[in-house]
């Protein structure tokens, strides 16, 4: 009976203990909206709908608008996924599937020491190696090559300065790549090795198993990891804040000096005074690069979904 009633006694606490930590958690996350969305009310009262679609920052004449650091988060962040996944892809694949044991070991460590290098030393390095090598060679070379084709022209057009929004996009994908493959590291160790083998058995290619058989097993956590990497893109603040140029403008070159949300914060945060319309206008950059997050995450809910239900789960 004592060790009856002890066991229950444990499950209870065991029970509560776990439904606290999730509660917890969503008290915490909903404190983080209510505080944003709180502190921005005064801004977005104040510009009412055209703070989501002004570009205009401006503390002297005291009017702010979210639109162009919003133009620089979505930009910047999708060239640093569309340069990170596709290498976070390869090296993850081929660490798990491919390499030599010990090799494997090797480069898997040094991917984690990587994921372990704080944000500020990137922005550092970007600083002194990326910004010239774009600001002397890429851009030039871009420019001279398609500089006379319609639509791509503006894409490379501008003084070459080194600094801007793929400059700033580059740096976010060397960032979030380590988290990225180490992530789908995991996911394709954790494979049944069953399910490889039976598709060697069958006469299967590398590629043709990874297509067939490790994609869809994995599908869900490879999504998960992007939608990571991509969290952390929209929320980085030092790194892209050493390299995107810091201009509060929209423009059609990839290379124009611009900005992101978090880097906008950091600039501007420590100058705005409590209560006044910068500070709430922050907040509502805040809270918009939350809303921004979860309708990246829900996208990817949904195009889960609907590719499961095509294939019939």
């Amino acid at each position: 009976m004592l060790e009856a009633g002890s066991r229950l006694n444990g499950d209870s606490f065991f029970r509560w203990l776990v439904t606290a930590a999730g509660v917890g958690v969503l008290l915490l996350l909903g404190g983080i909206i209510l505080v944003m969305i709180g502190g921005g009310m005064k801004a977005f009262e104040t510009f009412g709908p055209s703070f989501f679609t002004t570009s205009v920052w401006n503390p002297v004449t005291q009017h702010f608008g979210a639109l162009a650091p919003v133009f620089g988060t979505i930009v910047t962040s999708l060239i640093g996924l569309v340069v990170a996944v596709p290498l976070a892809f390869g090296a993850s694949f081929w660490l798990t599937q491919m390499a030599p044991a010990r090799i494997s070991f090797a480069v898997g460590m040094a991917v984690q020491l990587l994921a372990a290098v704080p944000s500020i030393i990137f922005g550092m390095w970007g600083f002194f190696v990326i910004v010239p090598l774009i600001a002397r060679y890429v851009q030039p070379t871009l420019h001279h090559w398609f500089g006379h084709v319609p639509v791509i022209e503006a894409l490379v057009a501008g003084a070459p300065f080194g600094t801007g929004l793929m400059t700033g996009g580059l740096i976010l994908a060397v960032m979030i790549m380590p988290f990225v493959t180490a992530v789908m590291c995991d996911v394709f160790t954790s494979i049944p090795a069953v399910l490889k083998e039976s598709g060697f058995g069958l006469g299967a290619t590398r590629w043709e198993v990874m297509r067939n058989v490790i994609l869809p097993w994995s599908r869900s956590a490879v999504v998960g990891s992007v939608v990571l990497g991509m969290g952390r893109a929209m929320g980085e603040t030092m790194a892209v804040t050493f390299v995107i140029g810091n201009a509060n403008k929209i423009g059609w070159s990839l290379f124009a000096p611009g900005n992101t949300i978090a880097s906008l914060i950091a600039l501007e945060f420590p100058e705005s005074p409590a209560g006044s319309v910068k500070l709430s206008a922050l907040m509502a950059l805040g809270a918009i690069l939350m809303g921004l997050s979860f309708i990246a995450l829900a996208i990817s809910r949904v195009l889960l979904g609907v590719s499961g239900k095509k294939e019939g789960r």
